[in-house]
């Protein structure tokens, strides 16, 4: 079983430049979902990334560049390390390919077989390639929502505190989406600040929106892959705060050319279009 500290992460690393599927580095989500107590998966929902440092040669040797909008499905038994992401499509840059198709789908085969290491493949990889001339169509939004960073308040812990969650049990049930761009966790193995912002949509007793800003900032100094802090989120206010429906969003600042953006939903819906915030 590959773990986090056996990847490339904070390690000197030489830059291979022609393609190699080894270097990707996947490792299980199972360890992080029993150490919240999951015996099976309360939600659905997916990984957006996208890859903005995409590049490779036509058959006569001219480079291409693209950015590449990646879905692995969250059901997947592994994530994919980020920087063994990187260097893997790194190693794109000079070889050639026949043309973005063979590109894309190089792509879709070697993720659909690191995620699904160990298990059959239930589903695959999600890969759409933009190439140049539409990149001026790639929208910029905000999350939609009522932010929870209006509110003046006490900030105490910051270590994920989930004691802080609270909702009207006892009251008439709502519907909210919120948001906040108060995220921050670090990464598990080098300690670096993931920044981040996240919509939280649900039914159901209304939360104390106080605390769950409180709840959203004691992340601020937890070390943890940012697949695993919003499954932490989604179990903590499903458990706590008792919603009918509930769905977590968080869109990460890009690494390494690189941004992560995991969808977790406790009912079937469509996924969120994969449309960068400012900060991205």
């Amino acid at each position: 079983m590959n773990l986090p500290e056996q990847s490339q992460l904070g390690q000197p690393t030489a830059y291979v430049d022609h393609y190699d599927r080894s270097l990707l580095f996947p490792f299980p989500r199972a360890p992080k979902r029993e150490e919240l107590g999951l015996k099976s998966l309360p939600f659905l929902g997916a990984d957006l990334w996208t890859a903005f440092e995409l590049s490779w040669l036509t058959p006569r040797g001219k480079p291409q560049v693209a950015i590449a909008h990646i879905t692995v499905p969250c059901e997947s038994t592994c994530i994919v390390e980020s920087k063994s992401f990187k260097l893997y499509l790194n190693s794109f840059s000079n070889t050639r390919f026949a043309g973005p198709d063979e590109v894309r789908e190089r792509i879709r085969a070697d993720i659909s077989e690191a995620v699904w290491r160990g298990a059959p493949a239930v589903s695959s990889v999600g890969v759409r390639l933009l190439m140049p001339e539409l990149f001026d169509q790639e929208p910029v939004h905000e999350l939609t929502g009522l932010s929870l960073d209006r509110l003046d308040i006490e900030c105490t812990h910051y270590s994920p505190a989930p004691h802080l969650l609270s909702a009207a049990l006892d009251e008439q049930p709502v519907s909210e989406v919120l948001t906040s761009n108060l995220l921050k966790s670090n990464c598990l193995v080098t300690g670096q600040p993931d920044w981040g912002s996240v919509q939280i949509s649900y039914s159901g007793p209304q939360i104390d929106q106080g605390g769950l800003l409180q709840y959203i900032v004691s992340y601020r100094n937890h070390n943890e892959f940012h697949e695993p802090c919003v499954e932490r989120m989604f179990v903590d206010i499903w458990q706590r705060c008792k919603p009918t429906q509930l769905a977590v969003y968080a869109r990460y600042t890009r690494r390494g050319g690189l941004d992560i953006n995991p969808f977790r939903t406790s009912y079937p819906q469509a996924l969120p279009g994969n449309a960068r915030m400012a900060r991205q």
